[in-house]
């Protein structure tokens, strides 16, 4: 059916969210440091690209344009992943997600810009609902909390959204050449590439080598990539047979899924997340849930 790829951008999301969770406790919990993660992330991704490249080879008479502009998208997310990881050091997570969930207004303008999408009155009322649901579930409004973005962590922001569309829109022309398979491993290239470039050196080998319960530790990871395998190919799934544009946007809701399985893990296994919002804030975000259920909703309808 014409809408099935809404069904398949709001799975990407649930299980990009369950990554989001997991990338949360190894890196507060487990692992000693960012670079030492994405050193784990750097091969495991390396791992799974190269099985992907081994079963999906690239379609016959795929021009070089075509993968130049799949290697710059995933060259353009990665960059972009980066400077909000490294952004992230620098400020308070809830100051940073919500600045990057605004990514989806950037790919509407440049999809009916540069790939001639046509977006309606009432598609970009949704987008523009769901974007504001994203920024709202995501931010933290505790007294002082809002805040004063000022400064170069905004300006590198703004940066890591921008680039992070221009991803998005260079990764829909290129699915137009090679599958969304072909995408993903192109994707998982860049990614462990810079990835390793960044954090393989000596000192962070022997962090690695020094942390407690090594194996649950590589096994929690292992798990987390090869769901963020499954999350990166439905995405990508999703922008073959869909505009991107309202792809991104439904993607985006990413953030509700993220406070759905907090809170029940908050309950079921404090141990592995700890997390207890206040009623007020429970009230706020169920209201930000609505806005992005009823986005997605008129995306599907429309």
């Amino acid at each position: 059916m014409p809408g099935d790829w809404v069904s398949i951008a709001v799975l990407a999301a649930a299980v990009l969210g369950v990554v989001n969770i997991i990338d949360s406790h190894l890196i507060s919990r487990r692992i000693p440091s960012l670079r030492a993660y994405l050193l784990l992330i750097g091969l495991f991704v390396l791992l799974y690209g190269l099985i992907l490249f081994c079963l999906f080879p690239l379609p016959e008479g795929v021009g070089i344009w075509a993968l130049m502009v799949a290697l710059a998208s995933g060259v353009l997310r990665t960059t972009a992943l980066a400077i909000m990881l490294y952004t992230m050091k620098r400020e308070e997570v809830s100051r940073v997600i919500p600045v990057v969930y605004t990514y989806p207004i950037f790919v509407a303008i440049m999809a009916v810009l540069l790939l001639g999408e046509t977006l309606g009155y009432l598609e970009w009322i949704a987008i523009i609902i769901v974007v504001a649901g994203a920024v709202i579930i995501s931010a933290r409004w505790d007294r002082g909390s809002p805040a004063a973005w000022l400064g170069m962590s905004f300006l590198l922001l703004v940066g890591s959204s921008l680039l992070m569309a221009m991803a998005d829109v260079t990764a829909k022309y290129a699915l137009t050449y090679i599958s969304f398979e072909n995408m993903y491993w192109i994707t998982s290239f860049c990614m462990s590439g810079i990835f390793l470039l960044i954090s393989l050196r000596p000192h962070v080998i022997k962090e690695l080598g020094n942390i407690k319960q090594r194996k649950s530790v590589i096994t929690l990871v292992a798990s987390n990539e090869t769901l963020a395998v499954v999350g990166a190919v439905l995405l990508f799934w999703a922008m073959e047979r869909g505009p991107v544009s309202l792809v991104s946007t439904v993607v985006s809701s990413r953030p509700i899924f993220v406070v759905i399985f907090a809170l029940i893990l908050s309950r079921v296994s404090p141990m592995f997340l700890q997390w207890q919002p206040g009623k007020a804030m429970l009230v706020l975000r169920l209201i930000a849930i609505t806005m992005i259920v009823g986005g997605i909703a008129i995306i599907y309808l429309t």
